[in-house]
């Protein structure tokens, strides 16, 4: 069975940082392009981050480049989304997703057509 698990999210102050993991099982991670993407009440869905699973090119949206980092570590069959300089507007709920296109990432992230995703992890930014 396909299963992503996200963890990490958690209430913190503007400008700090903090790592969101995503455990995949049920199929080997490393052969998926993994997404990150939030959603915040009331706004639509966001493609944040994406990871290749070709060549391992990054897909970040414009408002978190230079903040955010994607990773991943194929041993432990886990992506991570390093965030830096958290900002209020960062607050949403964050989805890892995976999918086995070979699409580019600057198509597949911003188009959100993932195969699979997890159930989302809460980050809050609040002084």
């Amino acid at each position: 069975q396909v299963q992503l698990v996200e963890s990490g999210g958690g209430l913190v102050q503007p400008g700090v940082s903090l790592t969101l993991s995503c455990a995949a099982s049920g199929f080997i991670l490393e052969y998926y392009t993994i997404g990150w993407f939030r959603q915040a009440p009331g706004k639509e869905r966001e493609g944040v981050s994406c990871i290749s699973s070709s060549d391992g090119s990054t897909y970040y949206t414009d408002s978190v480049k230079g903040r955010f980092t994607v990773s991943r570590d194929n041993a432990k069959n886990t992506v991570y989304l390093q965030m830096r300089s958290l900002k209020p507007e960062d607050t949403a709920v964050y989805y890892c997703a995976a999918d086995p296109s070979a699409i580019s990432v600057f198509r597949l992230c911003p188009s959100g057509e993932f195969d699979y995703w997890g159930q989302g992890t809460q980050v809050t930014v609040s002084s």
